[in-house]
């Protein structure tokens, strides 16, 4: 049986840095606003609302734009499909992990 792990079994939507650290940054809260993210991640407006605008597209990301007083006021969360995808890529990279750490002799 080929157990090998192939490029294509990593998401390519979350693998890019700023999405990782995003996803990452969202599977850990139930929902953070837009200056919460941008803050915890030092990104500029641009460039969170271009990945997060992905990740929506994608499926993996709600976006819920409302006010807070007089304020507009975005909020993203991890959809279901977003944590299921997040979870395959923690377990892919783990298995990329743990097939690296066997002895040579005993990946075959």
């Amino acid at each position: 049986m080929n157990d090998s792990i192939k490029p294509d079994d990593i998401d390519p939507i979350i693998h890019e840095r700023v999405r990782l650290a995003i996803v990452s940054a969202l599977a850990v809260a139930p929902e953070m606003s837009f200056n919460e993210l941008k803050a915890t991640l030092g990104l500029s407006d641009g460039n969170l609302s271009a990945h997060a605008t992905s990740l929506q597209k994608a499926g993996y990301v709600e976006i819920a734009k409302t006010f807070k007083g007089r304020r507009p006021y975005t909020a993203l969360r991890l959809t279901a499909v977003g944590q299921e995808a997040f979870r395959r890529y923690v377990e892919t990279l783990r298995k990329i992990i743990e097939k690296g750490a066997q002895p040579r002799d005993e990946q075959k």
